[in-house]
């Protein structure tokens, strides 16, 4: 079992940043790979980044690449998310998910461990 905890959404004007974190316990962090996932009001779950299990490969959604930057430390079992120039189409419930195995994937459905989420508000 890998139980995952997200921190650091908030409220932020568009423009902002927000650095959320995902912190792990249980099972091997540094064997899984780590996705963030966002979902807002009436929409289905988006695939925002993800990294493998050593951090040497990583992918972006295409509508945050150059803005957001997903990393991760092993040695403390934290994954992050650093989110720079917010926009108010960034407004969702974010959440980190691992999947075993080390390799990343794009769909939602082929992650083992999900967080609670954290809510990210940015406002125009």
């Amino acid at each position: 079992q890998v139980q995952l905890v997200e921190s650091g959404g908030g409220l932020v004007q568009a423009g902002g940043s927000l650095r959320l974190s995902c912190a792990a316990s249980g099972r091997t962090f540094s064997a899984n790979a780590m996705g963030w996932f966002r979902q807002a009001p009436g929409k289905e779950r988006e695939f925002v980044a993800a990294i493998n299990w050593s951090g040497r490969r990583i992918d972006y959604a295409d509508s945050v690449k150059g803005r957001f930057t997903i990393s991760r430390d092993n040695a403390k079992n934290t994954g992050f998310l650093q989110m720079n120039s917010l926009k108010p189409e960034d407004t969702a419930g974010y959440y980190c998910a691992a999947r075993l195995g080390g390799n990343y994937a794009y769909d939602a459905r082929s992650y083992d461990y999900w967080g609670q989420g954290t809510q990210v508000t940015v406002s125009s």
